[in-house]
């Protein structure tokens, strides 16, 4: 079983943040502790960002896992849009975005099919166990592509708001497959 954790919300939410390190909020943190209560895992990820870092270590003291740390299940970098308000940016250059990450990536930031290929990588990478990943939205959208063969227009559908819980059945095999179980805030 794989589960994704979006981590908990953000001290200043509301803001594009991708490689920008925000520590979480008590209550985010809180409530990422509260779905991983719920599962048995055996292995324990996070993103190397505090957003993510901190619950995943308030996750790890309470099922006994040290987290491993994976900065490949970071969000996607928004580049000079890091830090601000969605509403502060030229909304056609972000509706493009929205559109079509790959070919209207943020000025200076990393495309959609950059985040894919270090998801894909770190995919890949896990041992074939119970694991919980503290990761973001966009690195869970980018799994759900990866695993799930979701296009774009389908995966803007998914509501993942902080301290949501993906959980997938994975089977390996030449083409990996998932199963959604379960999609809880």
């Amino acid at each position: 079983m794989l589960h994704l954790l979006r981590h908990g919300a953000p001290v200043e939410p509301g803001l594009m943040l991708g490689r920008t390190d925000m520590a979480p909020t008590p209550a985010g943190i809180a409530d990422c502790l509260r779905q991983a209560r719920q599962l048995d895992v055996a292995q324990l990820i996070s993103s190397d960002l505090l957003r993510a870092r901190g619950p995943a270590r308030a996750i790890g003291e309470e099922l006994d896992l040290e987290p491993a740390i994976d900065p490949r299940w970071r969000e996607l970098d928004f580049g000079q849009w890091e830090g601000k308000p969605a509403a502060a940016l030229d909304q056609d250059a972000l509706a493009r975005f929205w559109n079509d990450p790959d070919s209207f990536p943020p000025p200076d930031g990393e495309r959609w099919s950059a985040l894919v290929a270090r998801i894909s990588a770190a995919l890949t990478a896990l041992t074939p166990q119970a694991t919980l990943i503290v990761t973001h939205g966009g690195a869970m959208r980018a799994a759900l592509h990866l695993l799930c063969g979701f296009d774009l227009p389908r995966l803007w559908t998914f509501d993942l708001p902080y301290g949501a819980l993906l959980s997938l059945q994975v089977w390996p095999g030449a083409e990996a497959s998932a199963q959604i179980m379960e999609l809880r805030r």
